[in-house]
Formats: structure tokens, sequence, C-alpha cells
């Protein structure tokens, strides 16, 4: 038995970036910084950490039109490392997080556990998983209505 499991809440780092493959999945890719306090001999310190974030599908898709830099968010999700050859011939790492559920904690720049959350599967994505996942309903707007920022339920 073994667990790849990720959570994180920090603040992102860069405005998400959307992409489209070839086979027409949409991927997004965003940095985030998570920070470790800790006080020694009465002196507060601070630490950042770096992380980069991968989001398939139609969570990509949320978390491209809802999330930018600065905005303060909860993740879940598995660690992944890609290698590729460089343009040097150098072989190449980098470890992602794959994110398989996301809460959105800002809500007009105040922090709000309940100001929204998504997974895999309430984004309509379909995978076979041994553990439950909560299921929240996403309201969509009719067609060729303009949504305003203050309809949205979080």
């Amino acid at each position: 038995m073994s667990l790849n499991k990720v959570q994180l809440i920090g603040n992102l780092t860069r405005d998400p970036e959307m992409k489209q493959i070839p086979g027409g999945q949409t991927v997004v890719n965003f940095g985030l910084a998570t920070n470790l306090n800790w006080t020694k001999d009465g002196e507060k310190h601070s630490k950042a950490e770096f992380h980069n974030l991968v989001v398939w599908g139609k969570l990509a898709e949320i978390c491209g039109q809802y999330l930018k830099k600065g905005s303060k968010a909860y993740f879940e999700g598995r660690l992944q490392t890609r290698d590729w050859e460089a343009e040097d011939g150098s072989k190449r790492y980098r470890t992602e997080i794959v994110v398989e559920n996301m809460i959105m904690l800002d809500r007009k720049g105040e922090v709000d556990s309940s100001a929204g959350s998504y997974n895999r599967e309430s984004a309509g994505i379909k995978e076979s998983t041994d553990e439950p996942v909560a299921k929240e309903a996403k309201k969509e707007a009719p067609a060729g209505e303009e949504v305003s920022v203050d309809d949205l339920p979080f």
C-alpha cells in the first residue's frame, strides 16, 4: 500500500496560464507560495516555499477563470515528477502537484472558507477512486446571459 497526497493552502505567485493540448483538453499551470512561521529565542522567523501546480480538464477552466496572482486557495492533489531532455541535451526534472480538488478562500478581499470548492468529480471528470469525493452542484448561466461577480455563489 502507498499514499501520494498533498494538501496546501497558499497564495498564487502568478496568474494561471491556460493552454489547450492537441487532444482538446485544458491544462492550467501556476505557482503557489506557502509560508512556515516559527519563533526561536523570542525572535519570529518565516520561510516561504514555492510549489508548481498543474490542473486538468474542467477544474483547470475553473481555476483559469476565477484565480489570479495573489488569490488564496486550498489545493489537494498528488505529487508527480516529469522529466525531459533540454535543448542542450541535459536531462531536466520538475516536481509538480497535480490538483484534484480546490477551494477558493478569497471573497472580495476577505478569507471565507465557504467561498467555493471544486473537485474533479464536481467539474465533470469521471475517475475511479477508492475514497469518497464531496460533490458540489455547480450553477451554470443560461446561454446568452452575462454573469457578474456578485451573482457567483462563492
